[in-house]
């Protein structure tokens, strides 16, 4: 599975946001420095988050964006599901008739558990647990940073 740049991006975002949870609104500019977003994408995706329900939008001097709800309650699933749509690795899983061979198809039903894999990581990883990792990364990284300077 190849995650599009769009469900890349909109992750991105919604980790920054969740960053900010309960406090101030986030301006675009300063998540798409953050995350290392071109802003013209991200300008074009975050209308999309707040059509979804996960962010709202706020226009003007105090504008900016925050999360609809807590970062625990933002499934990945629910995230790309909702910027891509749900694909499957071939067409025969969700639609069998599409092939003549997918009954006899020994391949078919491996493609199948995979995908079904994958959404069971995806909606069991919420946008919370990515801060938790990013946080952990970040001091793990800042002590191997000490250690380099040590020796």
């Amino acid at each position: 599975m190849k995650v599009p740049m769009k469900v890349d991006y909109g992750v991105r975002a919604l980790v920054e946001l969740a960053n900010h949870y309960g406090g101030e609104a986030v301006r675009a500019g300063d998540i798409a420095k953050r995350q290392n977003i071109p802003e013209a994408y991200l300008g074009q995706l975050l209308p999309t988050l707040h059509k979804l329900g996960l962010i709202y939008s706020r226009r003007g001097p105090q504008g900016g964006h925050t999360l609809a709800m807590a970062p625990t309650e933002i499934d990945l699933r629910t995230v790309t599901e909702g910027l891509e749509g749900a694909h499957s690795p071939l067409d025969c899983i969700e639609v069998p008739e599409c092939c003549s061979l997918s009954g006899i198809c020994a391949q078919r039903g491996v493609w199948a558990m995979v995908e079904e894999a994958i959404q069971q990581v995806l909606a069991a990883t919420t946008i919370g647990d990515l801060v938790e990792r990013q946080k952990q990364l970040h001091i793990v990284n800042a002590e191997y940073k000490k250690k380099i300077e040590i020796t």
